[in-house]
């Protein structure tokens, strides 16, 4: 059950954002992780509120302000179990195909 809350909250761009955001720069207010955003302060509440029931954000009061931080150990998770069984060269070397492969295609 909890694998599941963890790709559901992945699943979303927005919640990607904001979890990119905080591994640039981990321990950010509310305040913090809304500017520059394209959402409004109670869809990012909304979204660190799925973050957070999926153990990817944490969060710690400090004084009158809520910090959010990154918690790595779910992503570890899925990574070892879905991922970390694979070879990780030949993992990098079909990525590489990918990648090129998608390039052609795109007029590259």
């Amino acid at each position: 059950m909890e694998m599941d809350l963890v790709f559901r909250a992945l699943a979303d761009r927005g919640r990607r954002h904001l979890l990119d955001r905080l591994r640039k720069e981990n321990g950010q207010t509310l305040s913090e992780l809304c500017r520059g955003l394209d959402m409004t302060r109670q869809a990012v509440t909304k979204h660190l509120k799925i973050l957070e029931d999926a153990n990817l954000v944490v969060t710690k009061r400090q004084g009158r302000e809520k910090l959010h931080f990154l918690n790595p150990v779910p992503i570890f998770d899925i990574a070892d179990r879905w991922i970390g069984k694979f070879e990780p060269g030949r993992l990098r070397a079909l990525k590489d195909l990918k990648t090129r492969l998608e390039g052609e295609t795109d007029g590259g």
